[in-house]
């Protein structure tokens, strides 16, 4: 007597809508960070992302490879590109965090190798992140 082969179906996951769909395979490699920042250029370009600086965070930091920050021109247009670039990592098979998506004044998108802030200006102008993050100056003498 044989014994027939069970087949195993994917666990469901919960979607962000609430519904549920099949789990996607875990064979499927993941995309380096150069792959992801096309990505998050691509769609920031595609939805009209104001002042996008790219700041690169190897040897700085351990957080990611690379910072993107960017303006919209209001709290729904920095939703909208918030929204907008989860869709894309997702469609990749690319797990991403995001926090401040209710008040989207600031929304961080951490997509693991790269994170993304979307600012509105006031706020960005605020914090100031291009400065914290740049190169540092060499030392020298002081103006006098």
């Amino acid at each position: 007597m044989q014994r027939k082969e069970r087949k195993t179906l994917p666990t469901p996951v919960l979607s962000r809508a609430g519904a549920y769909r099949a789990a996607e395979p875990i064979s499927k490699v993941r995309p380096d960070a150069e792959e992801i920042l096309r990505l998050v250029l691509a769609r920031l370009d595609d939805m009209k992302a104001e002042d996008t600086v790219t700041i690169d965070l190897t040897g700085k930091s351990t957080i990611a490879d690379t910072m993107v920050v960017t303006s919209g021109r209001s709290n729904r247009h920095v939703g909208s590109v918030a929204d907008r670039v989860l869709e894309d990592l997702a469609a990749a098979g690319l797990p991403a965090r995001v926090e401040g998506m209710p008040h989207c004044d600031w929304v961080l998108i951490d997509a693991g190798d790269v994170i993304v802030h979307v600012f509105r200006p006031e706020v960005r102008a605020f914090y100031n992140l291009e400065k914290m993050w740049a190169p540092a100056r060499p030392h020298g003498r002081r103006a006098s």
